[in-house]
């Protein structure tokens, strides 16, 4: 991108932040994620910092928070209230310690230590306490003025209405060896004291709330940021009193000489402030930054309330002070924020991939972003309906998610952002792999390949085969795959139970002991459940849970060969589409000589025994890793037991089995009052 590019980027970028900042944080509206608007803000940050002469004084990058609500009185406040850049990964952190080293000198960076802290997802306040008293509780507004929210700060009973006395200040400050800061301390005849923390609602009050509003039939609040704001922000204070939030602070701006910033947390401590002291680190490296940063983000449900992150700040104060601000933030401090679940990128190329069943799926080839701690360069397009639904053209900008934590997908695309060069997507005439004319039923939405010979369909074929949820084959992985289609040593899945070790010797790359276990895996699973059995035929629009139904409901292949379209659409939960496909299918030729080549060489299907009925009409959920058992095992335990497994929480879901390292489906579950269960007590579940 050059400066010309950059320049027209800078102004689209700035207008689509401003509009979405005035939203979140003067309207308490959201219409794109906190995760999408910081993805933005970044991208700002990071042009800004290559073209700094494009910087002017009204860029987002330039000041904090959104205007004063006109409802409330405006407060000046005593020193400019500032925020933090955000960092995402080790990279951005060494190159902000790097750049910090070159401006202090060789003796101070020495003495660089951090202190880190958990970054609370509320609102920021600040407190003006005169005389001990509490005088003016106010927002940060646009980091000069802010409203004055006085009387509701008031109903939180974690902010004290007086301060505790300079005895009782001193008195704890000497017990936990803070001589030096004890000494300093003077709040008797003190005419300000100013303090700044967080205003944030728990998650238990959060639930609560949402329950309560639900019954109203109001919609829930999207998240515990967003009620702490809408709170505090109300003309009754005994609304506010209702909501029961919570606060800590975090930030001394009364000098009483503290000489590093985890001496001011101690100050605040013990002048009678709520603070995180206990799970607050002081860190002397970066590496201890990251074993810190670690830890938050697996046990960050250990905390009783929201964060998005760890906030990492110089501690010695003298240092901090001489490195400055940059923009609306200090240049000694950062937010290192825990990986996106949803991000910003660019639709470089939209290509069509062939499917196992013939199927073409567009998919969005992006410029490589980072969403959940993975480098995200795909995202499925599903089909040529959800392009035009989207209204994606090439170029565009747009915010990536991974759904279930999982499968990258675009969730929205800013026009806004064009410049012109975009391009409409086409879909081919012709199969990419093959010159196969594309073909598309009436009652169906995806363009398909019809030529069963098609090289890319047949090799995603093969590879859904012997996938988890089918044949269930360690170690053929695509590329072994590719070799065994391309030396001719197989043309189909039946193929595959033929190979011997000498077969596959001769292949570059391949040794005895590796050729021998592919052998091994291959011929000890000759024999699967009958579910399974139909889920790897492949069949167009056959999922698990369909081919579970349809084994369930007739026990064996010679019965589902003989059934009617009009038998087939009397199970539960089989759509007539579904129906048309098995009927079809059993009655293609080539299919039927592929039954009895499988029969031929030895591969058979175990009948289904009866389905226990403990489970019965029980939906789950799975979200993160078991230690007992791999989850397909556990979804084959749910449904062998009469239970139904989903891959997305909703309020039919009645449990969500929690692993370690939850995803998303586990924050949904908490939103909607789910249930939610660790792995004991679902192996309880399965025992009883």
């Amino acid at each position: 991108m050059n400066k010309e590019e950059a320049k027209q980027r800078i102004a689209k970028l700035r207008e689509l932040i401003n509009y979405h900042r005035y939203l979140y944080h003067v309207l308490d509206k959201q219409e794109i994620s906190e995760s999408a608007l910081d993805s933005f803000k970044k991208e700002l940050f990071d042009l800004e910092n290559q073209y700094p002469d494009l910087i002017t004084p009204d860029s987002p990058t330039q000041r904090i928070g959104g205007e004063s609500l006109a409802a409330f009185e405006k407060f000046r406040h005593p020193q400019m209230m500032m925020s933090f850049y955000d960092a995402f990964s080790r990279e951005d952190m060494d190159d902000w310690e790097e750049r910090n080293r070159k401006i202090i000198s060789q003796s101070e960076a020495k003495k660089i230590d951090y202190y880190c802290e958990p970054k609370l997802d509320g609102l920021a306040i600040e407190l003006v306490y005169r005389s001990g008293v509490l005088a003016v509780g106010a927002t940060r507004g646009d980091g000069k003025t802010g409203e004055n929210v006085t009387q509701n700060i008031r109903t939180i009973e974690a902010i004290p209405l007086k301060l505790r006395t300079e005895a009782e200040a001193i008195k704890e400050l000497n017990e936990i060896g803070l001589a030096e800061s004890a000494k300093a301390v003077k709040i008797k005849g003190l005419k300000e004291v100013v303090v700044r923390g967080e205003a944030i609602i728990t998650k238990k009050e959060f639930l609560k709330t949402n329950k309560q509003r639900e019954k109203q039939g109001l919609p829930p609040y999207a998240n515990p940021r967003n009620l702490a704001a809408g709170s505090i922000r109300q003309l009754d204070p005994r609304i506010t009193a209702e909501r029961n939030l919570d606060s800590n602070t975090y930030s001394l701006i009364t000098d009483f000489g503290q000489k590093t910033h985890e001496h001011e947390h101690l100050i605040l401590k013990a002048l009678g402030f709520k603070t995180n002291n206990k799970y607050n680190r002081l860190c002397k490296n970066m590496d201890q930054v990251f074993d810190y940063y670690a830890y938050w983000q697996k046990n960050r449900e250990k905390l009783p309330y929201e964060i998005d992150g760890v906030v990492v700040m110089i501690n010695e104060s003298s240092i901090f002070k001489e490195l400055g601000v940059v923009g609306k933030a200090p240049r000694g401090a950062m937010a290192l924020k825990f990986p996106l679940k949803q991000a910003t990128t660019i639709v470089e190329d939209i290509i069509v991939q062939v499917g196992r069943t013939g199927a073409m799926t567009p998919v969005a080839i992006l410029k490589p972003v980072e969403v959940g701690g993975v480098t995200i360069t795909r995202a499925t397009l599903h089909n040529e309906q959800e392009i035009e639904r989207l209204q994606l053209k090439i170029g565009d900008t747009v915010v990536v998610g991974r759904a279930g934590d999982v499968i990258p997908e675009i969730i929205k695309v800013f026009p806004e952002l064009r410049t012109g060069k975009e391009q409409k997507f086409k879909m081919p005439k012709t199969c990419p792999d093959c010159p196969t004319k594309l073909v598309k039923a009436p009652d169906e939405v995806a363009w398909y390949c019809p030529n069963p010979d098609c090289f890319s369909r047949k090799r995603r074929y093969l590879e859904h085969f012997v996938s988890r949820g089918a044949f269930d084959i360690d170690g053929i992985g695509p590329k072994i795959m590719d070799r065994f289609l391309e030396e001719g040593l197989i043309a189909d899945a039946s193929d595959l139970f033929e190979l011997q070790e000498g077969d596959i010797l001769p292949l570059e790359r391949f040794a005895e002991k590796s050729a021998k276990k592919i052998v091994a895996n291959i011929q000890s699973k000759k024999s699967v459940p009958l579910g399974r059995f139909i889920y790897a035929l492949g069949i167009r629009n056959i999922g698990e849970k369909t081919a579970q139904d349809v084994a369930d409901y007739y026990g064996s292949l010679e019965a589902i060969r003989k059934a009617t379209l009009e038998d087939l659409q009397q199970i539960r939960d089989v759509g007539p589409v579904a129906a048309k496909s098995i009927y079809e299918w059993f009655r293609d030729a080539r299919n039927v000589k592929f039954l009895e080549k499988l029969e031929a060489n030895g591969v058979s299907y175990v009948k289904e025994p009866k389905k226990g009925t403990k489970l019965s009409n029980k939906k789950f959920v799975l979200t993160g890793s078991l230690k007992s058992m791999e989850r397909e095992d556990a979804k084959q335990r749910i449904i062998g037991l009469g239970g139904e497994v989903s891959e997305s929480v909703s309020k039919n879901t009645d449990y969500v089995v929690a692993g370690e390292n939850p995803g998303s489906k586990y924050e949904k579950a908490k939103k909607l009052g789910v249930k939610i269960i660790g792995e004991q007590e679902f192996l309880k579940m399965l025992k009883k």
